[in-house]
């Protein structure tokens, strides 16, 4: 029988942001957590033709209230609620929260001892880097990622801002969170989380570092076994202008991505594991894929072990109804469904492995974003029974204590 997500209960209060620190927020809602996005006041706020949605749009399950922090008694509706939430995320530079009159460690643990604060920055909190501005490609460089990724004899190459902004950020952040929760189970005390994109993506990197001490990864970008340099761990055009994925390492995959190519070992310019073979065998792969369609080529491969698959594009998957899952299957108490359509599914596996309940409007494709204000008051009267005009009042497009002397 399936049960609620393991973070039903649990209550976050998000300072919004952009990217990383809303992506962790949105693994916390999309494992039962209840998320409360806090948005600046704005115009129209809280009521029935609310402002425009925010650029943030990873909001899925989340909802939102707007405050003026930077009025006495916004900042008091802020600590009148800090004893009621288990997670705080903060997206800032260092020393935002500490300027707003909420730092961390002296304000908000102080209000709630069993409070978890999860700060996430880009760079180090530490070093020269510190108090500098920077975005994902920012990060991963200083890290030594970015030095590791693109073609040979090419500049370094940045994969999107998937390495540092979530992977590295948003997805180590949230596993700090998880990790803090499990400890305060035990200490009964929360604890301050801080997560840098730098370490984060740093971490990541574990494998592929260690690796260059060892031939697999000991040569210059590129040119090595898993980042383009193989030509049997690559990308190919198909006839169509479209592409297959490659990675027959192993020499029982070699040979079945040979057999379906039409190719022998007799074709080959000469062992695959000389590194000077390798020009000439990219070229003759190249060629063969270049006979047939990606279409064609997924007919001869799939349901083959020759570790060759076609590289299939977001557009093209949303047309043809791919279903977004949540990252992690749990067989008994899963995340909520993405993409919905859970309760026709009869095998329990897969049914688990799609989530529960109805599933996103959006089906993990489009989100229409939040606007501030949306659906907040509901929460915090759900949460700890506030209402408007008895604890707090709408005042210039944000909510406000309204009786500050009591705090």
């Amino acid at each position: 029988m399936t049960s609620p997500p393991p973070l039903t209960g649990i209550r976050v209060l998000e300072f919004a942001g952009l990217a990383p620190g809303p992506f962790a927020g949105l693994l916390l809602a999309d494992y039962g957590a209840s998320v409360l996005r806090l948005d600046r006041a704005a115009p129209g706020a809280h009521t029935a033709t609310p402002p425009p949605e925010t650029a943030d749009q990873l909001v899925r399950h989340k909802t939102s209230i707007a405050v003026d922090i930077k009025s006495a008694a916004g900042l008091a509706l802020i600590k009148a609620l800090i004893p009621h939430v288990d997670v705080v995320i903060d997206p800032f530079r260092p020393g935002v929260l500490e300027k707003a009159g909420l730092a961390p460690q002296e304000v908000l643990l102080a209000i709630n001892p069993r409070l978890v604060v999860a700060r996430m920055t880009g760079f180090r909190r530490d070093g020269k880097y510190a108090l500098m501005a920077g975005h994902d490609i920012n990060y991963i460089a200083v890290s030594g990622v970015l030095g590791m990724l693109g073609r040979a004899g090419d500049k370094p190459y940045p994969p999107g801002n998937i390495v540092g902004d979530f992977a590295g950020g948003g997805a180590m952040c949230f596993l700090g969170v998880l990790l803090a929760l499990l400890a305060r189970q035990r200490t009964g005390r929360g604890q301050v989380v801080e997560a840098n994109m730098v370490d984060g993506s740093a971490y990541l990197a574990t494998m592929p570092r260690l690796a260059m001490k060892r031939p697999i990864w000991a040569g210059e970008r590129g040119t090595n076994m898993l980042d383009g340099g193989s030509p049997y761990y690559d990308t190919y055009e198909t006839g169509d202008g479209k592409y297959m994925a490659v990675g027959a390492l192993e020499p029982q995959f070699f040979a079945q991505l040979l057999r379906g190519l039409g190719l022998t070992e007799k074709d080959l310019p000469g062992p695959r594991e000389d590194v000077s073979t390798w020009p000439a065998l990219r070229e003759l792969f190249t060629r063969r894929f270049k006979s047939k369609t990606r279409k064609e080529w997924e007919d001869v491969f799939d349901g083959t072990d020759a570790c060759c698959t076609p590289v299939l594009e977001q557009r093209e998957l949303e047309k043809t109804g791919f279903d977004q899952r949540p990252p992690v299957t749990l067989r008994d108490t899963p995340g909520f469904a993405i993409a919905g359509g859970v309760e026709g599914e009869a095998d329990v596996a897969v049914r688990s492995a799609k989530g529960q309940g109805v599933g996103d409007k959006g089906k993990g494709w489009v989100e229409r974003g939040l606007k501030p204000g949306v659906g907040g008051e509901e929460v915090l009267e759900q949460w700890v029974g506030w209402k408007r005009g008895r604890q707090f009042e709408l005042v210039d497009g944000g909510l406000r204590w309204k009786d500050t002397g009591k705090l």
